[in-house]
């Protein structure tokens, strides 16, 4: 393959920077990490980037929203030293990350659909799914100091066993627990979720949630929208980079 007449524009380390609003130091440490391509140096030392290095940095950038900043450095990295297949899992995870927040947020909405008027009014110790932190824990995959965080923050409430002192969750308590959980996954606060888990054990019904819920689902959409627009500028970037590069 020829020379890439572009590989004989230099740049300078602010010409990649200034376009993004970000430091030249900022540009140096992606270079750094992985996420640029190594960049040849003058004879007094001074980096110096062609037009293939802004392209790595744009893919970069648009890699991040929809991937997060650990993700996106991961399949720079990958694909900066050829190793094209890791960086297609690690897009392949963000995806199933996404359906599966997606399947949480259906799961969500469809327990709230189920909770009806009279299920915030249950009584914890008179319901036959009573269970201990250890055991509710490991249902949510969550761990018992995350429980003990919710109860602190007034999220879930159990009560406690007269005899042994342990923690007893009821029906009404699982049901929050679930939520908060949910909820979480969602992105939200504790704070967010506090007042909503009060309305809904007052109300027992979707209307408090409907405005988070909707939120919830234009985030997921944005993420959706962002994960397409890093793929083509990473589609773009594998182009430009070759597959000797990009394909070993």
């Amino acid at each position: 393959m020829g020379e890439n007449p572009q590989s004989r524009v230099r740049l300078r380390p602010v010409d990649l920077a200034r376009p993004h609003g970000l430091s030249t130091q900022a540009v140096r440490n992606y270079e750094e990490a992985g996420i640029l391509p190594a960049a040849e140096r003058t004879g007094s030392g001074y980096r110096t980037y062609t037009p293939l290095h802004a392209r790595a940095l744009d893919t970069f950038l648009a890699l991040v929203p929809g991937h997060g900043h650990a993700r996106a450095t991961g399949i720079m990295r990958a694909v900066n030293r050829g190793a094209a297949d890791e960086a297609f899992l690690l897009i392949d995870e963000s995806h199933a990350q996404l359906l599966d927040d997606r399947r949480t947020l259906r799961a969500v909405e469809s327990a709230l659909r189920d909770l009806g008027p009279d299920a915030a009014e249950s009584a914890p110790h008179a319901s036959p799914a009573a269970t201990f932190i250890g055991p509710l824990a490991d249902r949510l995959s969550i761990r018992p100091a995350t429980l003990r965080k919710w109860e602190d923050a007034g999220l879930v409430s159990p009560r406690r066993d007269p005899l042994t002192g342990y923690r007893v969750y009821g029906e009404a308590d699982v049901r929050d627990a679930r939520l908060v959980h949910q909820l979480r996954r969602g992105g939200y606060l504790l704070e967010q979720i506090a007042p909503l888990i009060d309305q809904v054990r007052a109300a027992g019904g979707l209307a408090p949630l409907e405005a988070a819920l909707g939120d919830w689902h234009s985030r997921l959409s944005a993420r959706g929208r962002a994960l397409l627009a890093g793929a083509a500028e990473l589609d773009t970037y594998l182009l430009e980079l070759g597959p000797s590069d990009a394909a070993r």
